[in-house]
């Protein structure tokens, strides 16, 4: 009596995964989930006051990088004020992680007058 047939090696690994770790097939840009170490993961872009309350909030996929969404997420920001007038756009100081230190974020922030405290990366630290 003959069992079914023996899979080949070569057939059996990769062929239960769709797409590779990596992700070949991308999410639609409006979707916050892609894979990230191996599974879906989303993550969230967010600026709050010194309260914790958010102010502004953008989902990204989960292998997106950090850096980019810095200026997208301040963007976002509109302080409503007390009497009449258009909302408050610019932050007098912004503290972030090292996530979001670049050059590019500190030159975007000195354009626009901001002060940020956040740490220096290893490989962009003055010496």
């Amino acid at each position: 009596m003959a069992g079914p047939p023996a899979r080949r090696r070569s057939e059996e690994k990769g062929d239960l995964q769709k797409e590779p770790p990596g992700g070949l097939a991308t999410e639609p840009d409006d979707h916050g989930l892609g894979r990230s170490r191996g599974g879906l993961t989303t993550k969230l872009h967010v600026a709050v006051e010194q309260g914790q309350k958010p102010m502004s909030v953008v989902i990204t996929a989960g292998q997106r990088e950090d850096t980019p969404q810095f200026e997208v997420v301040l963007g976002r920001v509109k302080v409503p004020r007390q009497g009449s007038g258009r909302p408050r756009t610019r932050p007098r100081r912004v503290r972030a992680d090292k996530a979001y230190a670049s050059r590019k974020n500190r030159a975007y922030l000195r354009r626009r007058g901001i002060r940020c405290t956040s740490p220096d990366k290893v490989d962009q630290a003055r010496k």
